[in-house]
This record gives C-alpha cells, sequence and structure tokens, in this order.
C-alpha cells in the first residue's frame, strides 16, 4: 500500500507540476504566437510553446516528468546504500572470536532502514542456510539464489517505466492520427485556396509524434542508465558475500 501511494502521490505531482505549467506559460505563450501569425497572415509559427500546446503533449510530459522521478528515486535509494559496501560487518566477529552465526543475530537487530537494504538480505538470508546446514556450497547457493530473486524483483519493479516508454509512442500517435483527421476534413478548404486551417492540423500531426518521440528517447537512456546501476549493485553484491563471506567459512 505505501509503494501504491507513493506511485499516486509522484504522479499526481508530475500531472499537477506540468498541467499548472501549461495553463500559466505554454498556453497563453501559444495562443498570442497563433493570434500574431493570423493577423499577419502567416502560417502557425514553429515556436516551442506551439509544438507543446496540444493535450497529447501535455500527456507525453507528465507521463516523461512521472518515470524520471521514479528513476531519480531509484538511483538514489542505490547510491545511499553504497557505503555498505565499504564496511566489513564480520570483522568484528573475527576481532572477538564469535561464531559467525553470531553475526546474523547483529545483521537482524540493524535499523529497519539499513536492514531492508539489498546486501544485508542477501548476508542475512545466506548466514540462514549456513546456520541451518553449515555446508559452504548450501550457503554459496543461497547467495546466488538470493541474488537471482533480488534480479527478478528490480526488473518487475521497472515493468511500469517500460510500459510507459512503450505508450508514450502511442500517445503522440493519437495525436497524429487526430490531426491528419482534421487537416482531411479541411481539404475542401483547402482546394478552395485556405490552407491555413489544414498547415494547422498537420502542424498538430507532428509535433505531437516529435515530442513523444523524444520523451520516449531520452526516458530509454535514463532506463538502460537506471538498469546498469542495478546490475552493477548485483554483481557488487555477489563479490561482497564470496569476498567477507564464503572466504570465511571456507576456511
Amino acid at each position: 500500500m505505501n509503494e501504491l501511494m507513493r506511485v499516486f502521490a509522484i504522479f499526481a505531482v508530475a500531472g499537477g507540476g506540468i498541467h499548472l505549467f501549461y495553463v500559466r506559460v505554454i498556453r497563453p505563450a501559444a495562443d498570442a504566437a497563433l493570434e500574431a501569425a493570423r493577423l499577419a497572415g502567416q502560417a502557425a509559427p514553429r515556436e516551442w510553446a506551439v509544438i507543446l500546446m496540444d493535450w497529447e503533449q501535455e500527456v507525453c510530459l507528465i507521463l516523461m516528468v512521472f518515470c524520471a522521478i521514479r528513476i531519480a528515486m531509484r538511483m538514489w535509494a542505490l547510491s545511499s546504500e553504497q557505503y555498505l559496501f565499504e564496511v566489513d560487518v564480520f570483522r568484528e566477529a573475527d576481532e572477538s572470536r564469535v561464531p559467525l552465526t553470531g553475526t546474523l543475530d547483529a545483521l537482524e537487530q540493524l535499523p529497519e532502514e539499513m536492514g531492508r537494504s539489498q546486501l544485508m538480505e542477501t548476508l542475512k538470508a545466506s548466514l540462514r542456510r549456513y546456520q541451518i546446514t553449515g555446508d559452504v556450497q548450501n550457503t554459496s547457493d543461497a547467495i546466488q539464489t538470493s541474488i537471482e530473486a533480488l534480479g527478478m524483483r528490480l526488473e518487475a519493479d521497472n515493468a511500469m517505466i517500460r510500459y510507459i516508454i512503450w505508450a508514450i509512442p502511442s500517445i503522440g500517435f493519437i495525436g497524429t492520427v487526430r490531426g491528419i483527421g482534421q487537416a482531411l476534413s479541411q481539404a475542401e478548404d483547402a482546394l478552395a485556396g485556405d490552407i491555413a486551417g489544414m498547415t494547422a492540423s498537420l502542424g498538430t500531426a507532428f509535433n505531437s509524434t516529435l515530442v513523444a518521440l523524444l520523451a520516449s528517447l531520452l526516458l530509454m537512456l535514463l532506463l538502460h542508465v537506471l538498469q546498469r546501476a542495478q546490475d552493477r549493485r548485483l554483481i557488487d553484491i555477489q563479490t561482497y558475500c564470496e569476498e567477507c563471506l564464503l572466504k570465511r567459512i571456507s576456511r
């Protein structure tokens, strides 16, 4: 439920911010530019406000900002846990000659935020397996299983972002179909010599596609950066477990 509420809150912030920006900035600037062009007898100008003015572009920007915030939050979560890899949680057990399995109790008593980190969850699962079996191979299998499960969870968490990246060009295509339909409905006026309406409708078609493709390309780049960071995190967890845990229990 907390995750669902967080998603709705992020979407509300993105939607409210972008809509307010459209109401206060984009649409007034676009209306002024179009009115000036009409009075001058010119076609609609290729200004940024005119390119962004339609509702398809607004929806694309809302979804883009929503995904960008989600990606930024996940990148921040990854970076906030990076310091854990610089700490050897088993060093105190070595120095005090406490059995290695006794470290599990210490890990379970960590603060909730630290204890729920990806590294600590993997270590606790591995130590529980070692405490039950006392076997190095079973512990290694537990590490691998935990890392695979973590990778699947990270992949599932990114599913919504991937869907939105796919949906944004589709929304732009809706604007393209709408603009072309409006242009065709004004074909009679164009044959009579008045092409202003047709050019404006074609502008709607091409502008929505342009904005949607640019938003999708930017999000694909951000998602690629996030996935690389997540893959590096899985490798770091496996390396840490091998260096700090498996080497100790295999002595």
